[in-house]
């Protein structure tokens, strides 16, 4: 058995996804259990070295989980030939900076989403980092959740039979920072600094729905800015520039039809803080982030409008839950580990930059929707 030591600059692990997900979920978890395992016995162990601006920050970080290498030298982590890979999880508007620095500096490039605030500089990213040499990948972890997997194994297995509309329900409610302070940061709230639910979120869908119910085609997106004024961490309001709010139709090459709302000013009174109904001829689902509740054609209530009476059916029952048939891991530790045998073994890894820059086309092109008030149809990146 051979080990395979990878150094990882991280820069960015200080924010709340990048500390949780990223630094404790996966890479120390991947330590933790000794590393992945590949096919021929060989062990690749990953080696973290925490990039960010406050020293302060990262040495905390680093000693609380047993991380040895922290810098707020980017310049110097990336010359240093023992760094193979160049994380980024750094707000957007830094992004694109950070990951040019690891391109010229011959890493291999791993990043959160979206990878830019607009398709040019998206798309260039991807055709930089390819025309150099190196491999690529953005994170696109909702594909591993518990509840997006079995609903997977649902579609291949025909059970929907043809599907014909998908519904989701994603957000709650954020504190504005007056009762409770606020559980996203104030960035997030400003067009400015690359905030924003669409250019966040519809990031998200496009890969989701790209990957389960066929590639979109179209969008017709309603953007909001429902709460004018939040507060920021330093207890200083502030103006709302970004949108909060997304109400978004999408059409895929399938000819499935979807509907998302995207809000962080709603109250949740559903299955969990993301929710997808999956109708067809057959049966339908709905899937949460862990569990998949399911109901076939033949177990379908037969309701009667009639509101002067009390409704005499529980819709609630009658769904079937989909059983655990696996243990299921964090969803952004399986495409961590994805990414690690890709770089190290080579193997198969198709979450490469060009996917993030679809995420960005659809954003862009939702925004372009709410501002025009029309469809925009989505032409074939490449």
């Amino acid at each position: 058995m051979k080990e395979h030591t990878i150094g990882i600059i991280m820069n960015g692990v200080t924010g709340r996804m990048g500390t949780n997900q990223h630094l404790i979920r996966s890479i120390c978890a991947i330590r933790k259990q000794g590393g992945v395992k590949l096919a021929n016995g060989d062990v690749i162990m990953p080696d973290p070295i925490l990039v960010g601006r406050n020293l302060d920050k990262l040495q905390a970080l680093a000693k609380a989980n047993g991380v040895t290498r922290v810098t707020t030298d980017v310049d110097a982590a990336l010359k240093d030939p023992f760094n193979q890979i160049y994380f980024d999880s750094q707000t957007t508007d830094r992004r694109v900076e950070g990951v040019r620095k690891a391109i010229a500096a011959k890493k291999a490039i791993y990043c959160e989403k979206p990878t830019a605030l607009d398709i040019p500089t998206s798309l260039a990213l991807y055709k930089e980092a390819t025309a150099a040499g190196l491999k690529n990948g953005v994170v696109q972890d909702k594909l591993w959740l518990p509840g997006l997997m079995k609903l997977k194994m649902l579609i291949d297995s025909g059970f929907f039979g043809k599907i014909l509309s998908v519904r989701g329900e994603f957000g709650y409610w954020v504190f504005e920072g007056d009762l409770q302070p606020a559980q996203r940061p104030s960035w997030n709230y400003r067009k400015e600094d690359g905030g924003g639910m669409i250019i966040d979120m519809l990031c998200h869908w496009r890969y989701v729905i790209d990957n389960l119910f066929g590639n979109v085609k179209a969008v017709s997106c309603l953007a909001a800015t429902h709460i004018d004024e939040r507060i920021d961490e330093s207890g200083k309001r502030y103006k709302c520039t970004a949108d909060d709010s997304a109400y978004a139709t999408f059409e895929t090459d399938q000819n499935i039809i979807l509907h998302f709302n995207s809000s962080w000013t709603v109250r949740v009174r559903r299955d969990d803080l993301l929710t997808l109904q999956v109708d067809g001829t057959k049966g339908s689902a709905v899937a949460t982030l862990r569990d998949v509740y399911t109901q076939r054609a033949e177990n379908t209530p037969r309701p009667v409008w009639n509101p002067d009476i009390t409704q005499p059916i529980n819709f609630f029952e009658g769904w079937q839950k989909v059983p655990e048939y696996q243990n299921f891991d964090n969803a952004f530790k399986i495409q961590w580990e994805l990414f690690l045998k890709h770089v190290v073994n080579n193997e198969p890894f198709r979450w490469s930059l060009l996917e993030g820059a679809k995420g960005v086309q659809l954003a862009e092109a939702g925004l372009e929707s709410s501002a025009k008030r029309a469809w925009v149809n989505l032409s074939k990146l490449d």
